[in-house]
Parts: C-alpha cells; sequence; structure tokens
C-alpha cells in the first residue's frame, strides 16, 4: 500500500495470500505512514465507511489481502465494531470477502469495473438525452464532498422524473466505491453539456463513473 493522502489508514490489518497461512501484519505504507486523525462521534459508521471505500478505491486496501477489524480500527481510532459493520456493508456489495474469523478479503478490481460499465449504460443515455438546468448544477458542482458528489449525480438524472432510475443509480454509485469526484471535474462535464459536444460530455462523463 501506498502512504498518499492525510486520509490514510495509516496501520492496515494482518493479511494473507493464500490457503490457511497464518495472516502476517502488515502496515499501511511504504514506510512510514501517517495515521488518521481519530473520527469524531457523529455518524461515526458512515465516516468509517467513507474512509474505507477511498481506501479501496486508490489501492491503499490491495485486493486479494485479509485484514482484520481491530487493526483497521487502531489507526482510526475507533472500536472494532464499527469497522466491522461497515466492512459487512461492503461485503453486502461485493466489494470484500468475509473469511470467518481471519477479516475481510478484498475483492480484486474486475466487480468494480463491471459496476462501472453498468452505470455508463444507465446514466450516460439519460443525461445526454435530457434537457438540465445548467445553473443549478453548477452550484452543486462546485460544492465538494461525497454528499454534494452523490446529489450532484442525482440532479443530472433528475429530469427523466423515474424514481426507480434514481434508487438504481444510487445502489450503483455506492457499490462503485468510488472517491467524490471533484468540482474541477463536474463543471467540466457541465461545460461540455452547454457546449453541445456529445463526444466530450460522453467522455468527461464516464471518467465521473469511474470507466
Amino acid at each position: 500500500m501506498s502512504t498518499g493522502d492525510a486520509g490514510s489508514l495509516g496501520r492496515a490489518a494482518a493479511r494473507s495470500r493464500a490457503g490457511d497461512r497464518v495472516p502476517e501484519q502488515r502496515t499501511a505504507g511504504d514506510g512510514a505512514g501517517r495515521p488518521a486523525a481519530p473520527l469524531g462521534r457523529g455518524s461515526v459508521r458512515g465516516q468509517i465507511l467513507a474512509e474505507l471505500r477511498a481506501a479501496l478505491a486508490d489501492g491503499r486496501l490491495r485486493p486479494g489481502d485479509v485484514y482484520s477489524a481491530p487493526s483497521l480500527a487502531a489507526p482510526l481510532g475507533v472500536s472494532p465494531t464499527p469497522v466491522r459493520e461497515a466492512m459487512q456493508i461492503l461485503a453486502a456489495e461485493g466489494a470484500v470477502e468475509v473469511l470467518p474469523n481471519r477479516g475481510f478479503r478484498i475483492v480484486p478490481p474486475p466487480v468494480g469495473r463491471h459496476v462501472a460499465e453498468v452505470r455508463v449504460l444507465l446514466v450516460v443515455p439519460v443525461v445526454l438525452g435530457s434537457a438540465h438546468d445548467l445553473p443549478a448544477l453548477r452550484l452543486l458542482a462546485r460544492s465538494p464532498g461525497e454528499e454534494a458528489d452523490r446529489a450532484f449525480h442525482e440532479a443530472l438524472l433528475a429530469p427523466a422524473a423515474n424514481p426507480e432510475l434514481l434508487r438504481v443509480a444510487a445502489d450503483l454509485h455506492t457499490r462503485a466505491g468510488l472517491p467524490a469526484s471533484s468540482p474541477q471535474a463536474r463543471l467540466a462535464l457541465l461545460d461540455a453539456l452547454a457546449a453541445g459536444d456529445t463526444a466530450l460530455a460522453t467522455e468527461r462523463l464516464r471518467a465521473l463513473l469511474g470507466a
């Protein structure tokens, strides 16, 4: 794993790459990784889940490795219980595999690619075929963070007026496990839509969807 940004997990869990080998302890970095700041009391599980999704997306939690809840919990300053709960959510989404009495194995990335392909098939035709309130979308696009990112993606699909589409798209957004897109990337998509450049808008939307 690489140490990367300040959201690094710091120290990761015990791992095992095959069979019945006893997991050995690994660290979340090439050397002296910086531990993450302890999480606040509000929405602890949600914060942990967001951190784990980001670690999955940027490779700090490596496909094929096995991590235990206690060693993931320690650098986050929380007990293992909310970490286990968050990992169970990721397991239900197919991002990790539960290994009884051992921990959680990170599922290799093809699952993420498949989710991205489904998102492209679902989202791109709707976005390109809809009339958008671009000023309102620009306001959303300028806000950073996960909640703003979700709201932006939902607003892109809102003109379809299809609650089932929104539900499925939101589920795929969660399963994709991507970090929040940047305001710059969202605004670039809106610029392409405003210019009527379908090819460029498709390219930028695919990038936002992880494809």
